[in-house]
């Protein structure tokens, strides 16, 4: 014992002499292993929690807290070097990876420009002196004599269905698949706006020249090529519009691969076309290099075999060989290639519709970058899960914005087969009124209610409706719409409460008092920004007894498509009302709004034609567009778009006629509302420029500029603009871009705002046509209110006042700041009382 004790002491005073002398003191294994133990617990210990360990753990009782703090030091630097070691290792796979891929693309793009030149050529050849001479009938394209090319299917004999004969289609189908993939089957260009990158979607490339409509997309996802294929061929769980794919007889191959056969339904996205339904051959095999392989195409022209029958409200559409090419990469993941390659079949829609199903760009927004995106969405899922100790939230988040997808698409299409019957209309037929009173799918389900009130409702109606837009960004309609819910909500007919459609719409009073956005989740892709969110709308009073007391209410929504640079994307803002103990498995009634955009889409005309994103939004001579009154610019290059409503209301059976009287009113008081804000957020609507349309281009515009300068240098005694000698139209000009914020209000108690310039209309975030939603009462707190309500008098009698700096609130409920404001009267030719001037000066959001 007392030679322990003497060792001890000992290896104490070497510890004590080793630090004295400034030399590193080496810890034992059993002091190293305590250290790590403690450091898994708390990596980063206080002083009073270093002395606390080393008096719980007596092997580590011998050395100072001060040498205790430097080794935590030390070991959190070689853990954060190690985690960036790691991180620089995956980056530089994946730039390996991208890299590989990149050359095997150039050496694409190199034989693809051979073979151009080598027919090139032969057209000189041939054909030197008539450019429009057509080629031999037999190929795949001829060229008509106004010089267009159109591109003709080849046309087969009946192909047999046999095991045998399904295999030689299947083989023929991979090679012409792998040779779309990575050879140059398709001329395919860079589609507008996708720079390929490590962090970016990948490689996505669109056809020029080809029968049909084809994408083409290649990138990494961090997943294994069994797990890859495993999703993709689910194609339901990522691919929205897709209703069902049912498998109706399976083959195995001798090579280890499967021949399925195949019936897919795609939902259509408006309620001006059917839907497009396929019958499929999928062949899944792996090839010689380890790589998994998926390729699928229509059988349409097959003998002895299974057969698919038309069916009732969907068009049978034209799947040419498509897939997946999935190759393993190393130090994990794979490296995919995804073609689609499809003919939807255009002539079967209205002609202002034909662009949605003649883009390739279209089309590789809404399925081929959709999958790429699901899988990176799914791999990110898993390496958060790991680190971030997330679970499964995010797959439910995907969840419930999927099933707020597919409901609103099921009530959009109606079909039969899901309970869901037309009713007659009122002799105007731009609404649509559908009853789902299916007793499988309603009957029983308990509906909760923004309210609080629950009911068993037997019947489930929907009103829909399309409508044609003209010169307005679907993306920046689609935030107003979402920013701006009073702007197209109702009083009267909110379809949020299906409480109110139980009680009777004439029982409607009141208003909500305002909205609360809490986000849940968001894509990671910047392409393509998709929310999720919880919205809170404040003080709603569903019936005359809730005016009283007015309650909250509650709306899951997906709002996606609001980057207006992406080309070819699909605007939807979609909701759905919930109770505050929202459960996984609650039903849920989508409504809300989609807007696709129609010229976007256009292929370029010529292979020559540079498709990166500065092309593909022109405008014109000029190139740029104006802002428009939100300071927004316009660079989507969509000068038309269709947008489709569609409304949901739970309701009881004997309540039908009056439940679709009140949704035909309400979706046209939408309709309405939405024309309305188009206009103003059409970049030629509203603005300085174009001659200053409504409201800017009146002639009360002009006049009322004019008035405000007037009565500014009368009472002021200062001119408020510095080149005041101009006509009206450069002195409106110059007021709307003054850098202060001008407003104007009217001299009634309610004080509510008729006029406002670029910067006071950036200060309330808002429009010129939602600005008169708005009061001087509403966007201050009560203090400043009661301070600006009492210099009115002074303002009347006096001609001004001078109001000291505050803080006040815009639309949006976000805090600004002003050094001071100005007010004054302003009057009209005959020296009457018009309005009340205000201006803020320095203002900004706190």
């Amino acid at each position: 014992m007392a030679t322990s004790c003497k060792e001890s002491s000992k290896a104490a005073a070497a510890a004590a002499a080793a630090m004295d002398n400034g030399k590193y003191v080496r810890y034992s294994p059993e002091q190293v292993d305590a250290l790590e133990r403690l450091y898994h617990d708390c990596p980063k210990p206080s002083s009073i929690r270093r002395q606390q360990l080393i008096r719980e753990c007596p092997i580590l009782s011998h050395i100072e807290p001060k040498q205790i703090k430097v080794w935590f030091q030390n070991r959190r630097c070689r853990e954060k070097q190690r985690k960036e070691a790691s991180r620089l290792q995956g980056v530089n796979r994946k730039l390996t990876a991208m890299n590989k891929l990149l050359m095997e693309e150039n050496d694409r793009l190199q034989k693809q420009v051979s073979h151009l030149v080598y027919e090139n050529s032969y057209f000189r050849q041939h054909t030197p002196n008539n450019p429009l001479s057509t080629k031999d009938t037999s190929c795949e394209s001829v060229v008509t004599s106004g010089g267009q090319k159109h591109h003709l299917t080849p046309q087969h004999p009946p192909r047999d269905a046999s095991p045998a004969g399904l295999l030689s289609i299947a083989e023929e189908t991979l090679a012409e698949f792998l040779s779309k993939a990575t050879g140059t089957a398709v001329e395919w260009v860079q589609m507008p706006g996708m720079k390929p990158g490590p962090d970016s979607i990948g490689i996505v490339a669109i056809s020029h020249g080809c029968p049909g409509v084809a994408a083409r997309a290649c990138g990494l996802v961090g997943l294994e090529p069994t797990r890859v294929a495993e999703i993709l061929k689910d194609r339901p769980s990522w691919f929205r519009d897709c209703r069902a794919v049912d498998v109706v007889n399976v083959l195995p191959t001798a090579n280890g691969g499967t021949i399925e056969l195949l019936y897919m339904q795609i939902y259509a996205p408006t309620t001006l076309a059917p839907g497009r339904d396929f019958w499929l051959l999928r062949f899944t095999s792996v090839m010689d290099d380890g790589s998994l392989v998926v390729c699928e195409r229509s059988l349409s022209n097959t003998q002895n075999g299974p057969s698919m029958p038309p069916v009732q409200n969907f068009v049978r559409a034209e799947m040419l060989p498509s897939g997946y090419l999935i190759r393993p990469c190393e130090g994990g993941g794979s490296i995919i290639h995804v073609v689609d390659h499809m003919n939807l079949e255009a002539w079967s829609v209205p002609e202002v519709l034909r662009p949605l199903y003649e883009s390739s760009t279209v089309l590789a927004q809404r399925i081929t970058t959709a999958a790429v995106r699901h899988l990176r969405q799914i791999a990110l899922d898993i390496s958060q899960s790991s680190v971030n100790n997330w679970g499964r939230r995010p797959a439910a988040l995907r969840a419930l914005s999927h099933r707020l997808s597919r409901g609103f698409n099921e009530a959009l299409n109606g079909f039969g087969d899901e309970g869901w019957s037309l009713i007659g209309n009122d002799g105007v037929d731009d609404i649509t009124i559908l009853v789902n009173s299916n007793p499988e799918k309603l009957m029983g389900l308990n509906i909760s209610f923004p309210s609080g009130y629950n009911s068993i409702c037997s019947s489930i109606m929907c009103a829909k409706a399309s409508m044609l837009l003209q010169n307005v960004p679907p993306a920046i309609l689609l935030r107003f719409l979402r920013e701006h819910r009073s702007e197209w909500a109702d009083t009267n007919m909110d379809a949020y409460s299906a409480a109110a459609v139980k009680i009777g719409p004439c029982t409607r009073v009141g208003n909500y008092g305002g909205q609360v956005m809490l986000p849940l989740a968001q894509t990671i892709e910047h392409e393509e920004a998709s929310l999720l969110e919880v919205i809170k709308l404040e003080g709603i009073a569903h019936t005359t007894e809730d005016a009283m007391i007015p309650r909250d209410a509650l709306l899951l929504q997906l709002c996606c498509g609001m980057d207006e640079n992406a080309v070819g994307t699909c605007s939807e803002l979609i909701f759905a009302p919930i109770d505050a103990s929202f459960a996984d498995d609650a039903t849920l009634l989508p409504s809300g709004f989609r807007i696709i955009p129609l010229d976007s889409g256009k292929e370029a005309g010529s292979p020559n034609r540079t498709l990166d994103l500065a092309s593909a939004l022109e405008t014109g001579a000029a190139g740029n567009k104006p802002p428009n009154a939100n300071g927004l610019s316009s660079n989507s290059g969509a000068t038309r778009s269709v947008m489709t409503i569609a409304f949901q209301f739970a309701f009881e059976s004997h309540m039908q006629d009056n439940v679709a009287c009140m949704a035909r009113q309400y979706v046209r008081s939408i309709i309405s509302s939405v024309q309305r804000v188009a206009l103003a957020l059409s970049p030629s609507g509203v603005g300085p420029h174009a001659s200053l349309r409504s409201p800017l281009g009146t002639p009360e515009a002009h006049t009322l500029s004019r008035w405000i300068c007037q009565s500014y240098r009368s009472f002021m005694g200062v001119e408020l603009l510095k080149s005041s000698g101009g006509g009206n139209d450069s002195t409106l000009k110059e007021l709307w871009h003054h850098s202060d914020a001008i407003m104007c209000c009217s001299m009634k108690a309610a004080s509510d705002f008729t006029f406002a310039n670029q910067a006071g209309v950036d200060m309330l975030e808002t429009t010129l046509v939602a600005l008169q939603d708005i009061s001087l009462e509403k966007i201050f707190h009560d203090h400043w209110r009661k301070n600006i309500c009492s210099e009115f008098p002074q303002i009347i009698n006096q001609g001004f006042a001078t109001l000291p700096g505050g803080i006040c609130l815009s639309s949006m409920g976000r805090p600004v700041s002003y050094e001071r404001a100005v007010a004054w009267k302003v009057l009209n030719d005959d020296e009457n009382a018009h309005c009340i001037c205000f201006m803020f000066v320095n203002w900004s959001f706190v």
